[in-house]
């Protein structure tokens, strides 16, 4: 079923909808997600609405950072991105699929799992997120989750267990980054779980996230 602003996949009536943001890789991965996460959760009681994002590096971040690769550097439109979907994703999928009262856990792959993680510290109108190879290497992030207090119930991590393998120092950070965040996720008794995949960032996005889908389906009540 889709949407100018999202594509669904799944019962569309489901209590239970994942809503992730994408980029156009991503969105070409989704049926394969799809029957990734039917595989791994053995049901199909579960939606997930594909959000596209206009530009990665400037709706994801939180706040300006220079480039790490390339020389795109980083905005700060996160709180924007939060609003389109608090204030207008949702409330269309609600009114276009109405169904009962439903459990939103927010996903993001890469700077998108970054953006879920930050959303995570913003609002409670969240029932869990996946984020799946966060980039945690983001300019002060760690330092910025460790100051603040998290507002959802569930937290899914992963990574890649060569991302960390990098001459990039930027980048090589992740690993330990990755580490730090779910030591806070627990120390603040957040119901979380960290996975480590075979492979680097790029290897097998669809089944990694469709990963850590199912784990907080089964974590739902």
């Amino acid at each position: 079923m889709e949407n100018k602003n999202f594509v669904l996949f799944g019962d569309s009536t489901s209590r239970y909808l994942f809503l992730q943001l994408v980029d156009e890789h991503d969105l070409e991965l989704m049926s394969s997600e799809a029957a990734a996460l039917e595989e791994l959760t053995g049901h199909t009681d579960w939606c997930i609405a594909a959000v596209p994002v206009g530009d990665w590096n400037r709706d994801l971040t939180p706040w300006a950072a220079e480039p790490v690769f390339g020389k795109q550097s980083f905005g700060n439109g996160a709180p924007r991105t939060l609003a389109h979907l608090t204030e207008r994703i949702i409330p269309t999928i609600e009114r276009e699929h109405p169904g009962p009262e439903r459990q939103y856990i927010l996903c993001g792959y890469s700077l998108a799992g970054l953006f879920a993680l930050w959303a995570a510290y913003q609002t409670d109108r969240f029932a869990g997120v996946v984020a799946v190879s966060p980039s945690v290497w983001y300019r002060n992030w760690i330092a910025y989750a460790g100051e603040h207090a998290i507002r959802v119930p569930k937290v899914y991590l992963s990574l890649g267990d060569r991302e960390e393998k990098t001459k990039n120092p930027a980048m090589a950070s992740v690993g330990n980054g990755i580490r730090e965040q779910h030591r806070l996720l627990e120390d603040a008794g957040v119901c979380c779980q960290l996975d480590w995949n075979p492979g680097n960032h790029f290897a097998d996005s669809d089944r990694r996230m469709a990963r850590g889908m199912a784990w907080l389906r089964r974590a739902m009540p």
